[in-house]
């Protein structure tokens, strides 16, 4: 059975504010223990309530929840940059992954065009359709292939002496 989508918008009425807070606020209280429960990690949850109430509530207790953020911030600066992200760092930090991964593809894919480019001069394509900034790339990557066959090729006749 679909849910249907929460407009996400300060509720007028304060009964079902209410009800809402009440709901939500166990079901993010169930959630913080599975974390806790099924990671093995400390966890700690502590919710102001509205203005009207004054007292924020802790959990798993409050001398748990303070015990757990005193260890927090007493961890050295360094640490805990290493433990908490904003979201512009996270941000920076999947950028910096994508472009990565990007660099690694834009070289696997000129490795390959440069690959079927020796094979159609090795079957017959003339060398003045070849771009003249392709050559050096072309005799490096000749030369690579060449340095591994010599390796295969001593491989071979090592085992082969060895019989």
């Amino acid at each position: 059975m679909a849910r249907n989508k929460v407009k996400l918008a300060y509720i007028e009425n304060n009964a079902a504010r209410k009800a809402s807070y009440n709901k939500r606020k166990k079901g993010l209280l169930k959630k913080v223990n599975e974390l806790s429960t099924l990671c093995g990690v400390e966890a700690c949850v502590v919710i102001y309530p509205s203005a009207s109430d004054s007292q924020p509530e802790a959990w798993p207790s409050n001398v748990a929840a303070h015990r757990i953020l005193s260890d927090f911030k007493a961890l050295p600066a360094e640490e805990k940059s290493n433990r908490t992200l904003t979201q512009e760092s996270l941000i920076k930090q999947m950028i910096a992954k994508a472009e990565e991964r990007l660099k690694k593809m834009r070289e696997e894919n000129r490795r390959m065009e440069l690959t079927q480019i020796m094979f159609q001069i090795f079957g017959g394509r003339p060398l003045n359709t070849v771009k003249r900034e392709d050559f050096n790339d072309l005799r490096i990557l000749i030369d690579q292939n060449l340095n591994a066959i010599d390796i295969r090729l001593q491989m071979l006749n090592e085992s082969y002496i060895l019989q």
